[in-house]
């Protein structure tokens, strides 16, 4: 790369959600690899000082490697869209739809893909109309194991399976922990896939979609971030034709939910070889253990060069 090649680029990383070592992790990932590509690259967190730092450095762009609340509900990226900074990802309004997990999975399902049966309870709701009678109703809407989450938040926490009705209310608590609305959905049992999206200005298009395997048979935080808790088949061993109804549907998902640049879309895949939604993630994790790094090697792609890729058709979008 030639110095007039070589772009100033603000790496957002940190943040104040629960998910900030994470973030902390993929931002420097991402700061290395586009230092080595020969860009200028300065990583920062998105605290107080942010704003009017980049209104006066004025970036030729900003890459945000921010998970949770930080960066992915939207409010952050509203606020560089005002600032006129070139942000690689979605907009502030998609990212508001991928974010609430109810509204996404709505529009999934709106859209004919298959989504879980599911029950939405605000913590407000769960306490005004009493816990028990809430879970009686609940028990007998969604018959089976359930799934019990925060209906926003991401890395799998506040997430309980619930395969003992007596463990219900304990998993209501922990979801409360992270959010004030929480999910009940039907636990389909079948083949973890995560398809990672990717668009340079061409379109959309699935990356090889990665078969999750987990240790313990939960892909739990420490799962995700902790080496040797998981095996990840990249690209997974599913049948051919399943892995491209997979890809199309997760094509469908970026598109429907109008996300941009990159995105993670993760699904169940059920013993029929159906892809069931179970949610998008605008700003996926890129660690050493992440699901979309993976899938990028596995298309044969180097992450140094995309992230540049994904970098310019942010400036040309302006």
């Amino acid at each position: 790369m030639t110095e007039s090649a070589a772009l100033n680029i603000v790496v957002l990383a940190g943040g104040i959600s629960h998910e900030r070592d994470v973030s902390l992790r993929s931002g420097r990932r991402v700061a290395d690899a586009l230092s080595s590509a020969g860009h200028r690259v300065v990583l920062r967190d998105p605290d107080a000082s942010l704003l009017p730092y980049l209104a006066e450095y004025r970036p030729d762009a900003v890459f945000p490697a921010l998970h949770g609340s930080s960066g992915e509900d939207g409010a952050l990226l509203e606020l560089l869209d005002a600032l006129g900074v070139p942000t690689v990802g979605s907009s502030a309004e998609s990212a508001r739809l991928a974010w609430a997990k109810p509204v996404a999975g709505s529009l999934v399902q709106a859209a004919g893909l298959p989504v879980p049966d599911s029950i939405v309870l605000s913590h407000e709701s769960f306490r005004e109309l009493g816990a028990a009678s809430v879970l009686d109703v609940v028990r007998q809407a969604l018959e089976g194991d359930l799934v019990v989450k925060p209906a926003s938040g991401g890395s799998a926490q506040g997430v309980t399976i619930v395969d003992d009705p007596a463990g219900l209310p304990r998993a209501m608590v922990e979801a409360f922990t992270y959010a004030d609305v929480a999910i009940v959905e039907h636990r389909v049992r079948g083949t973890e896939l995560a398809v990672g999206i990717v668009d340079t200005g061409e379109g959309p298009r699935a990356l090889p979609p990665v078969e999750i395997e987990p240790t313990h048979g939960v892909y739990s935080f420490d799962a995700r971030y902790n080496a040797g808790e998981t095996t990840f088949y990249a690209p997974s061993r599913l049948p051919a034709t399943v892995l491209a109804e997979v890809e199309a549907a997760a094509v469908r998902v970026h598109e429907v939910l109008g996300l941009r640049d990159l995105s993670r879309i993760d699904f169940i895949v059920d013993a029929s070889g159906t892809p069931w939604f179970l949610e998008a993630n605008v700003l996926p994790g890129l660690t050493e253990t992440s699901l979309l790094p993976l899938a990028i090697e596995a298309a044969g792609l180097d992450a140094a060069s995309l992230y540049g890729e994904l970098v310019r058709t942010a400036i040309a979008r302006g």
